[in-house]
């Protein structure tokens, strides 16, 4: 019970961080292209390179495991609004968009993730 309640805290905490993340970004560019999942995405990504580096790195709990990368990093990003947001944009027509952000959130997502394993590799 005390692992799922850790879990549950970070993604509680995980949720809220992509949707003030995700809603500040949407408010700043105005445009078809959803860029505050994109964003949360990306440095979702990102974090959880690097999260995976220190776990392989250094002797972290399983309940601080647990909490980063399943809790707070679960909750934070948003494949599943990716996936409806992206269905969205064919519904819609705007079918340049629809492909520019699939090709987009997998290549940089997956290059976020690597150069976040290299940030902690440098130190």
């Amino acid at each position: 019970m005390k692992l799922l309640l850790t879990i549950g805290a970070g993604s509680f905490i995980g949720g809220i961080l992509r949707y003030a993340l995700s809603h500040f970004i949407n408010n700043k560019f105005l445009s078809t292209f959803p860029f505050g999942t994109f964003t949360v995405n990306i440095t979702g990504c990102f974090l959880i390179g690097i999260a995976f580096a220190m776990i392989e790195k250094k002797d972290i709990s399983t309940e601080m495991r647990l909490f980063l990368t399943t809790g707070l990093l679960g909750g934070f990003t948003t494949f599943s609004a990716f996936s409806i947001e992206t269905i969205n944009l064919f519904k819609e027509g705007h079918t340049a968009y629809a492909f520019g952000y699939i090709a987009s959130s997998v290549i940089i997502g997956l290059l976020a993730t690597y150069i976040g394993t290299l940030v902690v590799k440098q130190f």
